[in-house]
């Protein structure tokens, strides 16, 4: 996340990572499955959405466990988003402007944003908070002052300038909408009921 924001910031707006990394010698302990689960979920919401790896699994039907439904639904929220991800993909060709940025960047007169590190905005009205760790359902988020946030989840808006402590169930990651878009909103009901 932080290569990702930093070559953002440096005039390379289309950079990501391969979702589950390149190289690994663990493909089937709960650990790697959770992992890739939550790679997806954050894969959603960088410039380029790819798995790519040395591995006999690296397919997302071919993981194993439980993962498939979680990860159907991330690739399923990123074909959603599609209109949304194009639209930044211009404004990046045309202005140079990141898909993918840092929260102080939309977010300058928020003293506190300078000192977010794990979570940024996709866009300028998507708030990203990714999981990072083993195992955690929920993670503090922090949203910035001067917009409402609606969690993209349960539609729940909530003023900026507070720290929250989101849920965060394996299902999906902490997201919010800036202000109260009905039209994003509604891209992220019901991903599991197609």
């Amino acid at each position: 996340m932080r290569a990702g924001l930093n070559l953002a910031m440096s005039g390379i707006p289309w950079g990501a990572s391969e979702i589950g990394g390149f190289v690994t010698h663990d493909n089937t302990s709960p650990r790697f499955h959770e992992l890739m689960v939550r790679w997806y979920q954050y894969g959603v919401f960088t410039p380029v959405f790819r798995t790519h790896g040395n591995r006999p699994n690296n397919e997302a039907w071919t993981i194993g466990s439980d993962t498939y439904p979680h990860i159907r639904a991330a690739m399923m929220l990123r074909e959603r988003l599609r209109p949304y991800v194009m639209a930044q993909m211009k404004l990046a060709s045309e202005s140079g402007l990141p898909p993918m940025r840092p929260v102080f960047f939309d977010f300058a007169d928020d003293p506190k944003t300078v000192e977010v590190e794990d979570q940024f905005l996709f866009g300028s009205d998507l708030l990203v908070a990714p999981i990072t760790t083993y195992e955690a359902r929920s993670r503090e988020v922090y949203l910035p002052t001067g917009a409402e946030w609606t969690d993209a989840w349960t539609g729940k808006t909530l003023p900026g300038g507070q720290t929250i402590e989101a849920d965060a169930p394996i299902e999906r990651i902490p997201v919010y909408v800036r202000g109260s878009d009905a039209d994003l909103l509604w891209l992220f009901k019901e991903l599991y009921s197609e």
